[in-house]
């Protein structure tokens, strides 16, 4: 059986939502949404708020969540891996006398994920590890917007515009393979994996599927904007 360590990323330096972490989105505080689905299918000793930041920490502990350690400054820059922060929090539980075989990794900025997004992806990891499959992760996707089979092109050495996989025959999106992007919103990462690899780097990674209309990810204040209505017209 394995022990998952609900990680929640939440540094206090944000540029593009200055504040965003803590902001009321609907009436929450953003870092908030996480915490309340990540309880909902995980011990609360195990939901941890890695921060920086005293007021992040001050609201986590609020809403439910454990902050057992506060990350260094030099791990909440904005040039800072995930990766670290990652292995930061797993070594300060180990510490603590708490081991991890896997951290599910849930940013705050992914409002719209469900309780059920999680434990889809953390059955996807345990079923493919079952079936003997080296798993590094299992990641939520969505499909992407622009596919490199219809839509998406590059320019040759004379400059003109070519498809940048397959022949360019597919004249309908549907007809094309579908591709897919990362929405940001799970990401179940095996412990040995990550502290040998960054992320992007893990090769073994497996798919679980999120529709588009819950992949937003809140970069800029237009994206609260749409975060808010969407989340106003599903109440």
């Amino acid at each position: 059986m394995y022990r998952y360590l609900y990680l929640i990323p939440a540094r206090g330096g944000s540029k593009g939502i200055p504040g965003k972490n803590i902001k009321p989105l609907c009436g929450v505080p953003l870092i908030g949404h996480t915490i309340r689905q990540a309880l909902a299918v995980a011990d609360a000793a195990d939901v941890v708020v890695t921060t920086d930041d005293e007021a992040i920490a001050a609201v986590a502990r609020i809403e439910g969540a454990s902050v057992p350690f506060m990350r260094p400054a030099e791990l909440a820059s904005d040039t800072a891996s995930s990766r670290l922060a990652i292995l930061h929090a797993l070594e300060s539980m180990e510490r603590l006398g708490v081991h991890y075989d896997a951290v599910v990794l849930l940013q705050p900025t992914s409002p719209m994920r469900l309780p059920s997004d999680i434990s889809r992806a953390i059955a996807a990891y345990e079923e493919a590890q079952r079936c003997g499959r080296e798993v590094d992760m299992a990641v939520t996707v969505c499909e992407a917007r622009t596919n490199p089979y219809y839509s998406a092109f590059e320019t040759d050495e004379m400059g003109f515009l070519h498809i940048s996989k397959g022949d360019g025959h597919y004249t309908r999106r549907q007809d094309a393979p579908k591709v897919w992007e990362f929405n940001g919103a799970v990401y179940v990462i095996n412990a040995k994996a990550i502290a040998k690899e960054e992320i992007s780097r893990l090769r073994h990674i497996i798919p679980v599927e999120m529709p588009s209309t819950r992949s937003i990810d809140l970069d800029t204040p237009a994206d609260w904007c749409r975060a808010e209505e969407a989340m106003q017209a599903n109440s």
